[in-house]
């Protein structure tokens, strides 16, 4: 069993756009700027943007926090987006989910300007990457191509089984994983809640992608000797042993799983850092004008 080992290819990750963001200072470039929207006073929501906005500052770039109390009403937010997509200064937005029941995430979504929809949230950003466009893929499932081509992991040929089809997660990795390319050709099987003999199928797995959000869910039961496993999930679990009064869990029981595995991602130090060091790369992409042009 080896480690997938999110905290050190970040790390290089991280060094890598570093290195592009000072070559593009000296050439006397534009610094690519993200903008988060944050709605409310989310626990989770909070610790996401924070780390957003931290690790954008560690690699040199611009970043903006635009704060609104959960009283928001969608017309505003609307707005602000709209101001967002009209500034060329910022070449990246994203609007942190959850939003407050009474705004339509869609309709948010769809007035982001694709050319700055960093998250691959965008239904034009979706579509074209079902057509194998260029696009901004979501930042998790790209975080997850990134891994598994860092670490050499063969794909083609081989059974990936995905657990949830979320348009942010299982769903683009559903589609990412056949695409004629590496890491691709894989045969794919996209479960969820509806499926019948979830645990039979997820046997059969040569790459198992869990991402159903249900700490702990998938058992040793469900995993075959040998499998590479990906854990996309992160929870917290009530915990009065930590400081916090929680841990976090992922969607794989790790301690009986792990043994099984040829490869598996930790929780935390797995997929989450590689997503936002996903959501970097495309804002630099955003920056430079490499999927709409400028």
């Amino acid at each position: 069993m080896q480690l997938l080992d999110g905290k050190l290819l970040s790390s290089q990750i991280k060094q890598e756009i570093a290195a592009e963001v000072t070559q593009i200072r000296e050439q006397g470039g534009k610094i690519p700027h993200l903008v988060a929207i944050l709605v409310g006073n989310n626990g989770a929501s909070e610790t996401y943007v924070a780390s957003k906005m931290k690790n954008c500052e560690e690699v040199g770039m611009h970043s903006t926090l635009i704060r609104f109390d959960t009283s928001v009403t969608e017309d505003e937010l609307l707005a602000r987006v709209r101001e967002v997509n009209d500034n060329p200064d910022m070449d990246g937005l994203i609007v942190q989910l959850p939003l407050p029941a009474h705004i339509n995430p869609d309709k948010i979504m769809e007035t982001i300007n694709p050319a700055k929809d960093v998250d691959g949230f965008h239904p034009i950003n979706i579509g074209r990457m079902a057509k194998g466009l260029p696009a901004y893929v979501s930042a998790t499932p790209q975080g997850v191509l990134d891994m598994i081509k860092r670490y050499g992991i063969e794909t083609s040929g081989k059974h990936c089984v995905v657990v949830g089809r979320s348009q942010i997660v299982g769903l683009p990795m559903s589609i990412l994983m056949q695409r004629n390319t590496y890491p691709g050709n894989c045969t794919v099987t996209l479960t969820h809640s509806r499926t019948r003999n979830l645990a039979e199928i997820c046997r059969t797995a040569d790459i198992l992608v869990a991402a159903l959000g249900k700490p702990e869910f998938v058992t040793a039961d469900m995993v075959k000797e040998g499998a590479v496993v990906i854990d996309v999930g992160l929870e917290r679990v009530p915990d009065a042993t930590k400081k916090s009064g929680f841990a976090l869990k992922g969607d794989v029981k790790f301690s009986e799983v792990a043994p099984k595995t040829s490869f598996i991602t930790p929780v935390p130090g797995g997929v989450g850092l590689m997503t936002i060091c996903s959501l970097m790369q495309n804002t630099l992409k955003a920056a430079r004008g490499e999927v709409y042009g400028k």
